[in-house]
C-alpha cells in the first residue's frame, strides 16, 4: 500500500462510488478571517468523500504550494499541479487576489479593465482547479475556507461545480482581538487605529457577505455562528452535510485528522486536532466594537436557513444526527 493510499482516511477521501464526481459539490465557507473556517473545515475533511482543500484562492496567489510542510501534502499539490499543467500561467501571482477576490477590489475603479480580463481566465480555470482537485482527492465534495464573499460571488456563476455556502460569523470581539494580538498592548496608538480599521474592514466584509448569501438559493446555503458550532458540532455538520447532498456518517470528533489543506490557520500544522466546547465568554474590552458591530446582530437574526434551526427540524422528522452522533 502507498503511503498515498495509507492516508486516505487523513483526507475523507472515500466516495461512494470510489471516484470524484463530474461535477464536484463545493463547500465554500465565507465570512470575515479569524471566524473559524478551518476547524470547520478540518471537521468537514474527516468526513468520507469530503475533502477538505484550505484556502483555495492560496493556490494562484502561491503558485501551488501552502505555508505547512509535509511528504503527503506536498505530493498531493503537485500532483494537482501535473493535472493543472500550464493553464495557470500568468495567472499565478497577486493580481487576482487583488483585483478580484478581495473585497477592497471594489475599490480599484481604476483597475477595471484589467479585472475583466483576468476574470475571462479566472472562472473557467477555477472549475478546472476544483475538479483536479476531487480528481486527485477522489472525492466528491471539496471544501474551500478562501471566506472571501467576492470570490463566493465568482463561484455562483461556474456550472463546473454545484455551490453550497457556508456564511460563518463569529463574535466580533474575537474577530477584532486575533486581528489587533500582534501588536504590543503598550503601542496604544498603533492598537485604537488598528481596531478602527478592522471594524472598518469587517463591516465592508459583513455587508458582501450578506448580499452573496442572499443571492444563493435557499435550498444550497446555511448560516452558521462559530459558536454554535462548538456547542454543537455534531449537529452543526449534520445540517452542511445534508445541505450539500452528502450522506457521509460524522467522524470522531476527539481526533480530527488535519489532512493535507493548502492554506489555513496554523492549528493546520499539527497532524491531529480535537474539538473543543466553548471557553468563558468573550470579554467586551472593545467598545467601539461594540458599537459599530450591533446593526449587525439584527441581521444576523433574520438570516435564513440557520444551521440549528435545520437541525432541530430535521430532528423533528426523525432526519437529523442520533443521540449517539450527537
Amino acid at each position: 500500500m502507498s503511503s498515498m493510499q495509507a492516508a486516505q482516511p487523513a483526507y475523507g477521501r472515500h466516495a461512494e462510488n470510489g471516484r470524484a464526481a463530474a461535477r464536484p459539490t463545493v463547500i465554500y465557507v465565507m465570512g470575515a478571517g479569524h471566524s473559524g473556517s478551518s476547524i470547520l473545515g478540518v471537521a468537514l475533511g474527516n468526513c468520507a468523500g469530503v475533502f477538505y482543500a484550505g484556502e483555495v484562492d492560496e493556490w494562484l496567489l502561491k503558485g501551488g504550494a501552502g505555508r505547512w510542510a509535509g511528504a503527503e501534502r506536498t505530493r498531493f499539490w503537485e500532483a494537482v499541479r501535473e493535472r493543472m499543467g500550464t493553464h495557470a500561467d500568468g495567472l499565478i501571482g497577486d493580481s487576482v487576489n487583488r483585483l478580484v477576490e478581495r473585497s477592497s477590489a471594489l475599490l480599484r475603479l481604476d483597475r477595471r479593465g484589467e479585472r475583466r480580463a483576468i476574470l475571462a481566465r479566472y472562472r473557467p480555470l477555477t472549475e478546472e482547479l476544483f475538479a483536479a482537485i476531487a480528481d486527485v482527492a477522489q472525492a466528491d465534495c471539496v471544501v474551500d475556507t478562501s471566506h472571501f464573499p467576492l470570490r463566493a460571488r465568482e463561484l455562483q456563476g461556474m456550472r463546473g461545480i454545484g455551490l453550497y455556502l457556508v456564511f460563518l460569523v463569529r463574535d466580533p470581539q474575537a474577530v477584532i482581538e486575533s486581528n489587533v494580538r500582534p501588536i504590543s498592548r503598550h503601542e496604544v496608538a498603533e492598537r485604537r487605529a488598528k481596531v478602527l480599521s478592522s471594524n472598518v474592514a469587517l463591516w465592508l466584509t459583513q455587508l458582501l457577505s450578506v448580499y452573496v448569501f442572499l443571492r444563493q438559493p435557499r435550498a444550497r446555503r446555511i448560516f452558521l455562528s462559530h459558536e454554535e458550532f462548538l456547542a454543537d458540532p455534531a449537529g452543526a455538520l449534520r445540517a452542511i452535510l445534508d445541505g450539500a447532498g452528502s450522506p457521509a456518517e460524522l467522524p470522531d470528533l476527539t481526533a480530527l485528522r488535519s489532512g493535507v489543506p493548502l492554506e489555513g490557520n496554523r492549528l493546520l500544522a499539527a497532524e491531529t486536532i480535537a474539538l473543543r466546547a466553548p471557553g468563558r465568554p468573550i470579554a467586551r474590552w472593545s467598545r467601539l466594537t461594540q458599537w459599530m458591530q450591533r446593526p449587525w446582530q439584527l441581521v444576523y437574526g433574520a438570516l435564513r436557513p440557520v444551521a440549528r434551526d435545520t437541525v432541530h427540524e430535521g430532528s423533528a422528522h426523525g432526519e437529523g444526527a442520533s443521540a449517539g452522533e450527537r
